[in-house]
C-alpha cells in the first residue's frame, strides 16, 4: 500500500515541522491561556495529536466535522455541518487546526460561523495549505507546508475513508494507485 504512493513531505518532516508550530504556538499564546484548539475532522485528527503534544501551555480541544468532499478528490462546494462543536467559544482564544486548505471555501463558512460566537479571537493552523488554489478570505497564522496542487493522502489524509494511516503525506500521480481502495468500497 505505502509504496504505492511515494511520499511528498516525508515522517521526519512532519515531526520537526510540527515541533515547530507547536513552540511558536505556546509562545503566542503565552498569557492569554487557555487555548481551544478546533481540529476539522476528520482529516485533522493525526496532526492535531501531535501538535498538542508539542503545546506547552493550557489548552482545551474540541472538534467539528464539516464535510465538502464527500468521496470526491475535490470539493463539492456544498458545505455540510455534520458534528457541531460540543462546547461555547465566547470569550476564548480559539485556534483551529486543520489537515489542508485547499480552495479555503469551506473554511470561510466556518470562520464565518465562528466568528458570529463571539471567541476573544480565531485563528487558522494549517499543516498543509494550496495557495495555487486558494480563495481564503482569512489569513493563516500558521501554516505547515505549501505544497502543489496535487491529490494527497496519508497522516490522517484519506481516500474514501483509506490511507489515512500512512505516516508519511504522499502524492497521488495517477488513479492506478487507487484502484484497490475503489473495489474496497
Amino acid at each position: 500500500m505505502s509504496q504505492a504512493i511515494p511520499p511528498l513531505i516525508r515522517e521526519e518532516q512532519l515531526h520537526e515541522r510540527i515541533r515547530e508550530m507547536g513552540r511558536q504556538i505556546s509562545r503566542d499564546y503565552a498569557g492569554r491561556e487557555p487555548l481551544r484548539l478546533i481540529g476539522a475532522l476528520k482529516g485533522c485528527f493525526v496532526f492535531m495529536a501531535d501538535l498538542i503534544r508539542e503545546i506547552t501551555i493550557p489548552v482545551r480541544v474540541d472538534f467539528m466535522e464539516i464535510s465538502s468532499y464527500g468521496n470526491a478528490m475535490q470539493s463539492s462546494g456544498n458545505v455540510k455541518i455534520i458534528k457541531d462543536l460540543t462546547h461555547d467559544i465566547a470569550g476564548e482564544h480559539v485556534l483551529i487546526a486543520e489537515d489542508i486548505i485547499d480552495t479555503g471555501l469551506t473554511l470561510n463558512f466556518v470562520m464565518e460561523m465562528l466568528l458570529a460566537r463571539s471567541p476573544a479571537s480565531l485563528e487558522i493552523c494549517s499543516l498543509l495549505v494550496k495557495p495555487a488554489k486558494m480563495n481564503l478570505n482569512y489569513p493563516i497564522k500558521y501554516q505547515g507546508f505549501a505544497i502543489e496542487d496535487h491529490f494527497v493522502v496519508g497522516y490522517g489524509l484519506d481516500y474514501k475513508g483509506f490511507l489515512r494511516n500512512l505516516p508519511y503525506i504522499g502524492a497521488v500521480s495517477s488513479n492506478e494507485q487507487l484502484l484497490l481502495f475503489d473495489q474496497l468500497n
